[in-house]
């Protein structure tokens, strides 16, 4: 499941630069504000259309609020009102009017001089939710699947020493091909090459001096996934330390393949000059 709340903006590992080596008052508050916001207003509110849940309807409503719950009472110090002057009375001298709102809430979060304190306690709040989820479901392990995971490797590690990280590829220029037709990316192929070229710059510099190799990390490509879809899910099953078993949903060459005859020629060519990188890089020819 995507979940979406921690690697993306306002989320854990946000907050954990914020409430350590970033921190301030202000920083903390902005950061837990955020993710606040994020938690209790943005993805309780947002239906996944393809699926047809939120997250915490996809967690468990019940792990999903415990562990939000938990975690104000572990994150914030202190909260108080801080008075807002209204327009009325630093222009006219007029009494705020019956809806204006006087005060606003602020917290004094915590400061961690141990980030590992603070990294425990995220992981609780993961542990409560997904971990929840799978025992719910009688399945050992868990996956989270926000896309930018990818960029975020590091911290993953550090919420999470234990985690394999699986990354499956796609050919770049399918992968553009694929995002002109999502209704959250560009729906040009300048504006996807303008979203995309960035991030596959990012991971090919970072992976350089990433040594993967000593981690626990898979890469596998989706076309290699496709062309034999049951002997292939069981050797990244084994990878990662689960038995095989028969998933709902299966990798088809047909569902890859689509994207092939998507670009003419002529901008199928400006595409590969673009990720001349790229494409080399992620290991294409």
């Amino acid at each position: 499941m995507e979940t979406r709340f921690i690697v993306d903006p306002g989320g854990f590992r946000d907050l954990a630069d914020a409430l350590t080596l970033r921190y301030d008052p202000y920083v903390g508050d902005d950061a837990l504000r955020r993710l606040g916001e994020l938690l209790t207003e943005r993805l309780p509110g947002r239906l996944d259309v393809d699926r047809g849940h939120t997250v915490p309807g996809a967690i468990g409503e019940r792990h999903y609020w415990d562990a939000v719950g938990r975690l104000w009472h572990e994150l914030v110090a202190h909260t108080f009102d801080e008075l807002v002057p209204t327009p009325g009375a630093r222009h006219a001298g007029w009494p705020a009017g019956p809806f204006e709102r006087q005060t606003r809430r602020r917290a004094v979060p915590r400061h961690f001089r141990d980030r590992g304190e603070l990294l425990r306690l995220l992981r609780g709040a993961v542990d409560t939710m997904f971990g929840g989820a799978a025992a719910d479901a009688s399945k050992p392990a868990w996956c989270e699947k926000t896309p930018f995971n990818l960029l975020c490797m590091d911290f993953l590690w550090e919420l999470v020493p234990e985690a394999t990280i699986v990354h499956i590829k796609r050919h770049p220029v399918a992968v553009v091909a694929s995002h002109v037709d999502q209704p959250w990316a560009p729906s040009t192929v300048e504006g996807a090459l303008a979203w995309l070229t960035p991030i596959y710059d990012r991971w090919l510099a970072w992976k350089v001096t990433a040594g993967l190799g000593a981690r626990r990390y898979v890469e596998v490509s989706a076309e290699d996934l496709a062309a034999d879809w049951p002997a292939r899910r069981k050797a990244l099953f084994e990878s990662v330390g689960v038995e095989d078993y028969e998933t709902p949903s299966a990798f088809r060459t047909r569902e890859l393949d689509h994207r092939d005859g998507q670009f003419d020629p002529a901008t199928r060519a400006m595409v590969e000059r673009a990720l001349a990188t790229a494409i080399p890089g992620m290991g294409y020819a």
